[in-house]
């Protein structure tokens, strides 16, 4: 299928296009969802052929002999990433916030405080909150329109308090590439403030032509405290299937999170493993390139709109589907630069301020979706803006 087909997905419960209405008052129809991280592009044939012959077989029991679905992330992550890992290191967790939360509840007590670089995406600080540990934010500093890392003004605000590191590896908002040297410095502030270190890489796929990611195993030195995370879910649009991977290369931190997988009785469902099976293959592969190439054009035309519009200016996109745009020169507050993208433009975005310090005067755009949405999200938008061109 083209990723040019438009697919209408209201009224099949996807919360992206049925619950935009409720949440923002943009209309279900004349709409554009352009805020929940998930594309509105069919997954490759592959993954849509495992589920029919499930289908077919008719019987949905639990899933047993899990040695394909390991071998499947092990042969993707050492083709794609240059990481080879041992598949019994790899946990199946019901996505990858609840691998953040299974963590939180492994590695932390009630109080404890957990890093996070924000603006940052905002599930991380909801949970944080839920299980009664501390958020500790550490902005990111903006150069030259890149997030970076500022690890001085990290180092003076760390109180001994802290115990987790939660890293979002490529960077979600923001759509940053980590390099090689910000991560080892992440590295080795983690090893400065005994921090625990969960590196969240679901992204890790979604990488725009002429960038590299990174994988923090990749790094030396941190073994005894590195928590991975990775999914099929966010790279072949199947974050419905809630399944993500924890990996654990250190015995003691693995055995620690065993426990509380073993405490909450935490099993994986079927539909997800066989969807993550088959996406991980030959074929999902060659899917994905062409969707990096298709993202990266969708990028390039919505860019240029942005810069076109006078006050408007768009992060550089290195990574994921999403746009993160700054209004902070059209001098407008939060509340009248969203209102003319809710109600003039008629498109629903996520709000800045929901990512933490720094996002107050952002907006999140979700790309994933046909070109010819993103040139009618570029019209519209420009419109909206008109008086300031």
């Amino acid at each position: 299928m083209s990723f040019d087909t438009i697919i209408n997905r209201l009224g099949t419960h996807s919360v992206k296009w049925d619950a935009m209405e409720k949440m923002y008052g943009v209309p279900a129809k004349g709409g554009l969802a352009m805020w929940v991280a998930d594309m509105d592009f069919a997954p490759p044939a592959c993954v849509q052929k495992a589920l029919e012959k499930m289908l077919d077989h008719g019987i949905y029991g639990y899933f047993g002999d899990d040695a394909a679905y390991l071998e499947s992330i092990r042969w993707w992550m050492e083709t794609r990433h240059g990481w080879r890992l041992d598949p019994s290191h790899v946990f199946t967790t019901h996505g990858l916030v609840n691998g953040a939360a299974l963590c939180l509840e492994a590695f932390t007590r009630p109080g404890d405080g957990v890093v996070l670089t924000t603006p940052v995406y905002h599930a991380f600080a909801r949970i944080i909150k839920a299980a009664d540990r501390k958020v500790v934010e550490c902005p990111l500093t903006v150069v030259d329109g890149l997030q970076t890392m500022d690890f001085d003004a990290w180092d003076a605000q760390m109180t001994g308090a802290e115990k987790m590191f939660i890293l979002c590896s490529p960077h979600n908002p923001g759509g940053r590439v980590w390099s090689r040297a910000e991560l080892q410095g992440v590295a080795d502030f983690c090893k400065r403030h005994d921090l625990i270190l969960v590196s969240d890489e679901i992204h890790h796929d979604l990488v725009m032509p002429g960038h590299k990611h990174h994988p923090m195993t990749s790094f030396d030195g941190i073994e005894d405290r590195l928590v991975m995370m990775t999914a099929t879910t966010k790279t072949f649009n199947i974050a419905g299937a809630h399944t993500g991977n924890v990996i654990i290369a250190d015995p003691d931190l693995r055995k620690r999170f065993a426990g509380v997988m073993m405490k909450l009785g935490i099993s994986p469902n079927s539909f997800g493993l066989h969807m993550a099976t088959a996406a991980y293959s030959p074929e999902g592969a060659a899917w994905v390139d062409d969707l990096t190439l298709y993202l990266d054009r969708n990028r390039r035309t919505f860019d240029a709109g942005i810069a076109a519009i006078p006050g408007l200016a768009s992060a550089p996109l290195q990574a994921t589907y999403l746009a993160w745009v700054d209004f902070a020169g059209t001098g407008m507050t939060a509340e009248e630069f969203t209102a003319r993208v809710e109600k003039d433009a008629r498109i629903a975005t996520n709000h800045g301020d929901s990512f933490g310090k720094g996002g107050e005067s952002f907006l999140r755009f979700n790309l994933a979706m046909p070109h010819a949405q993103i040139v009618e999200a570029v019209e519209r938008l420009s419109a909206a803006f008109a008086d300031l061109q």
